[in-house]
């Protein structure tokens, strides 16, 4: 009698266990599309913030540029019209519209970038300059990549965008005879700015990474 009753024992056994070896494969492929994700998306928050960090300095060169005098279309540097660049007057408020330098839309409105940083007074905001350049022409046009590469194609989903603003006169202490100080290397002897950039990504989903910075240059 034992014997009949442990008929078709193993059988059941065996698609016991073949159900739990198939859910934990499927658990395996789960958590690893998981940790694959992730690496993915640390990889482009990385990418976005190296990304921020070139918009700042690209805002830093605008204004050391015109401190020193902006280059004309053949890259000679036109001394004599250096200059410590004004605030715009507001545009009630100001939306964020961005300049796209490097790419075919004219505009950005409501840049995403500008309406990221939280303690902007916005309605009193005025700005020197607000450029939004696509880091993938950018590269392609400094022949750094192929164009049409695939890594071009990747890179294109990447912007840049930063704004300055003219915060007001400041102290700057400095050493030299080629710097100009009205009274010895005491006072308000500086100009500063605040640069504000983003680095952007335009994937599945849009990731932004905003930075700022503060930058004295000599009267």
């Amino acid at each position: 009698m034992n014997k009949l009753k442990e008929k078709g024992f193993a059988l059941i056994l065996s698609l016991v266990l073949l159900m739990a070896m198939s859910l934990m494969s499927v658990a395996l492929i789960i958590i690893s599309s998981e940790d694959h994700k992730s690496n993915n998306v640390s990889d482009e928050y990385q990418q976005t913030f190296y990304i921020a960090e070139m918009a700042l300095l690209e805002g830093e060169k605008y204004l050391y540029n015109q401190s020193i005098g902006p280059y004309d279309g053949n890259g000679v540097r036109q001394t004599a019209l250096a200059n410590l660049p004004e605030n715009q007057s507001p545009s009630d408020p100001w939306d964020g519209t961005m300049t796209a330098k490097n790419y075919v839309t004219a505009s950005v409105t409501g840049s995403n970038c500008y309406l990221s940083f939280k303690d902007i007074d916005r309605p009193e905001f005025e700005r020197v300059i607000a450029e939004s350049w696509q880091f993938g022409k950018f590269l392609s046009d400094s022949s750094i990549t192929t164009v049409g590469t695939p890594e071009d194609t990747r890179l294109n989903k990447f912007y840049f965008e930063y704004f300055i603003t003219k915060i007001g006169d400041a102290a700057f202490m400095a050493q030299g005879s080629s710097i100009k100080l009205g009274a010895g290397g005491a006072g308000k002897n500086g100009m500063a700015y605040r640069v504000y950039g983003c680095g952007i990504y335009n994937g599945s989903e849009q990731m932004i990474v905003s930075l700022e910075s503060v930058i004295v240059l000599p009267k």
